[in-house]
């Protein structure tokens, strides 16, 4: 939407990257069988801006778990309106660590 979008018009890289973690926080809760939460984001690339109108897609992949974390690379791809062609804009690796109800790591099962 245009409250997202820096003067010249492209998505702010912020909202991206909210959205990944958001993305990235389904993928960890469903490994984790239980909250997670965000402890580092490395390795944040923008290839391509992102257009007001354009759909985002967020594809994640658990590149390994350890005993209370995981990385876990998050790509986000823009498809324009009109058009049926996506491309890759952006890609980072999020790390997230399972926490219990006392908020803090526990094994993943």
């Amino acid at each position: 939407m245009p409250a997202d979008t820096n003067p010249a018009g492209d998505i702010f890289g912020g909202w991206l990257m909210a959205h990944m973690d958001l993305a990235a926080g389904n993928v960890a809760t469903r490994r984790a069988r239980g909250r997670a939460a965000t402890v580092a984001v490395e390795a944040m690339s923008f290839h391509k801006p992102v257009l007001v109108g354009d759909e985002v897609s967020f594809y994640g992949t658990i590149l390994s778990a350890g005993r209370t974390s995981m990385r876990i690379r998050i790509e986000a791809w823009r498809r324009a309106r009109e058009e049926e062609q996506a491309m890759k804009v952006t890609e980072a690796i999020f790390t997230f660590v399972a926490i219990g109800e006392d908020r803090r790591p526990r094994p993943i099962d």
